[in-house]
């Protein structure tokens, strides 16, 4: 399997370890953003690191293709996404800046017929 993918899924469980230690009601929805590491490794049958385990709570030897099953799981029924500024929790009570967004240049959108 690709290295990049494992290095990847790695960085996912260095998210996931802080996006844990929140306590559940306070805690973001998963992020989409760990959909794709966990999709690159589904079939990959190496065992993950032991510091990878450890974030799972599942037994040391277990393979890349379970830890991305575990991360999967997490959106079955999870009904909302989590913005990047909410994570790893919730923001309440506070108003996000909104930032407009000018046409550049390079964007086709900027030069009217």
């Amino acid at each position: 399997m690709n290295q990049a993918a494992r290095l990847e899924f790695e960085r996912v469980m260095e998210e996931f370890v802080r996006w844990h230690v929140v306590p559940e009601d306070e805690r973001s929805p998963a992020p989409a953003w760990w959909w794709g590491p966990a999709m690159a490794v589904v079939d990959d049958q190496e065992p993950m690191s032991a510091t990878c385990c450890r974030a799972l709570n599942v037994s040391e030897g277990t393979s890349f293709a379970e830890g991305a099953r575990a991360i999967l799981a997490l959106f079955t029924e999870q009904t909302s996404l989590t913005d990047p500024q909410d994570f790893p929790s919730k923001v309440e009570g506070e108003e996000h800046e909104v930032r407009e967004l000018h046409p550049q240049p390079s964007d086709d959108s900027a030069f009217q017929p």
